[in-house]
């Protein structure tokens, strides 16, 4: 009896770590020249199908899908792999100064654990500073009512990494547009932000309003390598949270790359065919991990704890 006691026990733990550490993930990944000759990799979408589906919303860069048949292909795909969620994708215009070069801003997400309730595509016409961005900010406002911040906007950028220091200043001015039209303050600004490694010298962070306004929250930190290359090691992808709110809704320490190579065992070449970054992702406190249409229904951790005390309780007696 006290072994079936400490076996329940054991289990008791192991729920609440695993509930505990679920979460909500919020993802950025570069995807490197996403477009037709990469969906016609069936190994490559296997790969990018299970990095993307740990995620409730993920967004995409460098989607480079000009006759726009890789993208359907990518979500087909994911739908295929997890068939325990639902997901939809929503892509900004293709964004580019010039008609040979253009990327589009995806964001594939859960849609039984978040909904989209408003887009905004930024018009980059500030006076003074018009065109400040070569892909502008495509800006979306999610709500996921299992998280303790309810709701919560998503700025992404892809900076041009000659161009790194102005972009992410002129990010400052795009949240606080974002922060006065929807009179919310629980956003995060995330991407491949070319923060690093020459592209961001340190003189000039002094001049980003994104990087010395206090309210600001830098989560990825300082010298973490978010590239595959092992020739490399740059913090070139970053996500940035607005406001103290937003801030303690974050799981401590959960930002970070997630390294698919080692997760997966690719060697460097197989790893690079997917993408030359890692996506960078952070975690969102989870008050109720019930989702919307049932699809997923997890019982809380505390409901947990108390029916196995419970059971524990009568079998010492």
């Amino acid at each position: 009896m006290m072994s079936t006691s400490l076996l329940l026990l054991s289990f008791l733990l192991a729920v609440t770590a695993a509930q505990g550490a679920s979460g909500f993930r919020i993802c950025a990944f570069n995807l490197h020249h996403f477009g037709a000759s990469k969906a016609s990799k069936n190994d490559v979408m296997i790969t990018l199908a299970r990095i993307i589906s740990r995620c409730d919303v993920c967004l995409l860069q460098e989607v480079r899908d000009s006759k726009g048949t890789a993208l359907p292909k990518l979500l087909e795909t994911i739908k295929r792999y997890d068939k325990q969620n639902k997901y939809e994708a929503l892509a900004s215009e293709r964004l580019g100064r010039t008609e040979s070069y253009q990327e589009q801003y995806v964001f594939i997400y859960r849609s039984n654990t978040v909904k989209v309730t408003d887009q905004f595509q930024y018009p980059d016409n500030l006076p003074g500073d018009e065109d400040a961005f070569s892909r502008e900010p495509f800006v979306v406002r999610f709500s996921a009512p299992r998280t303790s911040i309810k709701d919560f906007v998503l700025i992404p950028q892809h900076t041009t990494p000659t161009n790194t220091t102005k972009e992410l200043d002129a990010l400052y001015d795009v949240l606080q547009q974002v922060r006065k039209m929807w009179k919310n303050e629980n956003v995060m600004l995330l991407g491949d932000f070319n923060a690093d490694c020459g592209y961001l010298a340190k003189k000039n962070r002094k001049h980003v309003r994104l990087i010395t306004d206090s309210s600001l929250h830098w989560l990825i930190p300082e010298n973490t390598d978010t590239t595959v290359k092992l020739t490399t090691s740059c913090s070139y992808d970053r996500i940035v949270v607005h406001g103290e709110r937003f801030y303690r809704a974050v799981v401590p320490s959960s930002a970070q790359p997630f390294n698919f190579q080692q997760e997966y065992r690719l060697t460097e070449e197989q790893a690079l065919d997917v993408s030359d970054h890692y996506p960078v992702e952070v975690l969102l406190e989870v008050v109720s991990s019930r989702a919307f249409n049932g699809v997923i229904s997890f019982t809380s951790s505390f409901a947990v704890f108390q029916c196995l005390s419970c059971i524990i309780y009568h079998l010492l007696l």
